[in-house]
């Protein structure tokens, strides 16, 4: 079971990547969201796996190393990029935008993300990344607004 732990957590390996292994998920994660942008529930139903899966799998793994928030553990990423481009136009510079916004928000963590991550085990793990996908995708969605208004 802990190497399905380490598969899940680590996103099929890519969490260790030696460099920026967070953004490196990111990136890996948004052609996988892509397709569901026009799906918005079968989008959020996947969202709910990804969540409940990383909370358990990412607090197993970071268990079994003994980190408490190992960068390895990419899964909070897929999971906050996945966040970050629902309901957002079916168009590649919205993904790139869904892409910074949410890398920034990840690494800055603003109120209450930073909170956020001191939840116990996977669950602090998995919610700040979820909450730095809403931030992203709100601005997201400012964006969208200010191009149609632009139009």
């Amino acid at each position: 079971m802990k190497h399905f732990h380490f598969w899940v957590a680590t996103f099929l390996g890519i969490g260790k990547i030696p460099f920026a292994p967070g953004t490196w998920a990111s990136l890996a994660a948004a052609p996988l969201f892509y397709p569901l942008i026009d799906s918005p529930l079968i989008h959020l139903a996947t969202l709910v796996v990804v969540y409940f899966l990383g909370v358990y799998s990412t607090g197993e793994y970071a268990k079994a190393i003994g980190d408490v928030d190992p960068s390895s553990a990419v899964m909070d990423e897929v999971l906050g990029m996945g966040v970050a481009m629902l309901a957002i136009p079916h168009q590649w510079p919205f993904v790139i935008m869904a892409i910074v916004l949410f890398r920034l928000f990840d690494i800055w963590k603003p109120y209450p993300i930073h909170r956020v991550e001191k939840l116990p085990g996977g669950w602090g793990i998995m919610t700040d990344d979820l909450v730095a996908g809403l931030y992203a995708l709100a601005w997201v969605q400012i964006g969208r607004m200010l191009v149609d208004y632009i139009k």
